[in-house]
């Protein structure tokens, strides 16, 4: 049950509206609908928290802490430094970085580069008892052959594998959009991998337990859409979610155009026990509150 203040908020937004609000006034009221006492309470989707979106307003820890008072279980995107902190707090780390979208494996000049990198963050993984390392393809470059890319793609993957099985870890291939140019983490133009189906396609190519699908719901949204059908269709190779809200990666407020509660419905149908991480930028004034409402959104 929403509490007494939420309410109250609720009604005071109401009364200013109903007195010709302004369009910061109408703002406020659609987050009305979020309780600012909001705790997880079901836990079903097990949410994480993408550390670099909140970068402008807190550091890790301080993130950390809002995101153990909010029912949070996971962080990552955060600085391997403050993995201790973080997980002290009870949090786990959802996932690893390496080495980046831009230089990826589909080009020969960051082939050995990626692998190394590849190779030092499933050592990490396995210290902070994490069970996914993020990989990307890297963005295209001049003279590129497609087909070749792919198959270095799925070489130097390949050439880590052995490594990632050993310890238990899975590498995670995330498929960006390169239609947004309006920002450098809004999109990505130039990314190889901006075709989930073909993203899909190299996992297969590369055929491990331990090598599957990152699938990143707003980027999925602008690029391809379908996300529900396509949930369904590669459940057996997804293994690890993110969110944002579309147009804009925002919060997933009523002023984007993904529907996410039957989304996170559809996730669990699959049988999905991995994590879900929170990657939208905050746009509100109050990003915790920012947070709270996207947690309480997801707590179906």
């Amino acid at each position: 049950m929403k509490s007494r203040r939420h309410f109250l908020t609720a009604a005071t937004l109401l009364a200013g509206g109903a007195l010709g609000g302004s369009p910061d006034l109408l703002a406020q009221l659609k987050r009305a609908d979020v309780d600012p006492d909001f705790v997880v309470k079901n836990g079903r989707i097990r949410q994480s928290i993408m550390g670099w979106c909140f970068q402008d307003h807190f550091n890790a820890v301080e993130l950390a802490h809002h995101c153990k008072a909010i029912g949070l279980v996971a962080m990552e995107g955060i600085p391997v430094k403050a993995y201790p902190e973080v997980r002290k707090l009870g949090l786990e780390i959802s996932l690893v970085g390496s080495h980046g979208f831009a230089k990826g494996p589909c080009d020969p000049k960051y082939r050995d580069e990626s692998v190394a990198i590849l190779k030092k963050s499933i050592a990490t993984a396995a210290e902070f008892g994490c069970k996914n390392v993020i990989t990307f393809t890297g963005m295209r470059f001049e003279g590129m052959d497609d087909e070749k890319a792919a198959r270095d793609c799925v070489e130097a993957w390949k050439s880590v594998l052995p490594e990632a099985e050993k310890a238990g870890i899975t590498l995670v291939l995330e498929h960006l959009n390169s239609r947004d140019d309006t920002h450098p983490m809004k999109g990505h133009p130039g990314y190889f991998g901006d075709d989930v189906d073909f993203c899909a396609d190299l996992i297969h190519q590369v055929g491990s337990p331990n090598f599957k699908l990152l699938f990143d719901i707003y980027h999925v949204s602008v690029m391809n859409g379908d996300i529900i059908r396509r949930i369904r269709q590669y459940q057996d190779i997804i293994g690890h979610y993110h969110t944002a809200g579309n147009p804009g990666r925002a919060e997933l407020d009523d002023t984007q155009e993904i529907n996410y509660p039957p989304i996170l419905e559809a996730i669990l149908e699959t049988g999905y026990s991995g994590f879900v991480a929170q990657e939208f930028i905050p746009t509100w004034d109050d990003p915790v509150l920012a947070l709270r409402q996207a947690a309480q959104l997801c707590d179906i």
